[in-house]
């Protein structure tokens, strides 16, 4: 469905019926301008028997309208208001990636609304940057664009086309085992949005640094990540889970930066555990 949140479009999914007694779980997909609500429905619709799963796609992003502005703060607005429009006090927040980073923002701004938080390869701050970019320069997976990469991972993309060629080239780098079979098909599946991905790189990144207030979240908290995940590596969780009071980490050892994907049944069976002992009493 199409809901106007916040002056913007956004297409929404409510998996797990319309039981308002029945828990939230609002979950938020990765990659600004490239991301989607497929990403976190394969993550956490199979959670739908629990919760009703709310997924969308962000202002910016997927089928949602180009509507600015695209910065942290009202990215968490719209969650929030996904939640007054769900009709729940408290829910489960759930992110991945960049999805993670408005997880994070949306734990210290509102405390009081969650009831878990479950995050998957993400950064509490900007300098995960630096570590993706070396770790595209040494891959011998791609060949590697100087200019494209740093326009890339700077947020200087000239339009749309040029989105989708870099993606493609940075797309081998993500896998724990790669397929380039796969390649085409998951270019053409992306609705390609340059200017949001611009504004995320550009501005949104380089004051982007939660660190000091990640003490601040009491909320339950699983961390995870894949083991050879190249743009938030492992090391980026283990201080998300350090910071964190009692946050617990999981490392997936057979998965890069997707382990909903690349081990499904022990994500599943993961997430579902912790919070079922977590969220649900």
């Amino acid at each position: 469905m199409i809901l106007t949140i916040n002056d913007a479009d956004l297409d929404v999914e409510l998996l797990g019926g319309d039981d308002p007694t029945k828990p939230l779980l609002i979950a938020h997909h990765g990659a600004p301008g490239l991301g989607s609500r497929a990403e976190p429905e394969l993550a956490f619709g199979p959670l739908s028997d629990l919760f009703r799963v709310l997924v969308f796609d962000a202002r910016g992003s997927g089928k949602s309208s180009d509507t600015p502005p695209y910065t942290h703060e009202q990215w968490v607005a719209d969650v929030d208001a996904l939640r007054e429009w769900a009709g729940a006090e408290t829910f489960v927040m759930a992110g991945g990636s960049y999805g993670g980073f408005i997880s994070m923002e949306y734990a210290v701004r509102h405390p009081q609304r969650l009831r878990a938080l479950v995050l998957r390869d993400t950064s509490a701050d900007h300098e995960h940057n630096d570590l993706a970019i070396a770790n595209a320069r040494a891959s011998d997976r791609v060949d590697i664009d100087e200019d494209r990469l740093m326009r890339m991972m700077e947020g200087r993309i000239r339009d749309d086309a040029d989105f989708r060629e870099s993606w493609r080239e940075l797309l081998p780098l993500y896998d724990y085992e790669y397929d380039p079979a796969q390649l085409d098909a998951r270019v053409a599946s992306v609705d390609y949005h340059f200017a949001t991905h611009n504004a995320a790189f550009s501005e949104n990144l380089h004051h982007y640094d939660l660190k000091p207030r990640l003490g601040e979240i009491t909320c339950p908290t699983l961390v995870t990540v894949g083991r050879t995940d190249w743009i938030t590596p492992v090391s980026c969780s283990e201080t998300i889970a350090g910071l964190i009071p009692e946050a617990q980490l999981v490392v997936f050892e057979k998965s890069g930066h997707s382990p909903p994907r690349e081990e499904p049944e022990l994500f599943q069976r993961t997430v579902r555990d912790f919070l079922v002992r977590h969220a649900l009493s």
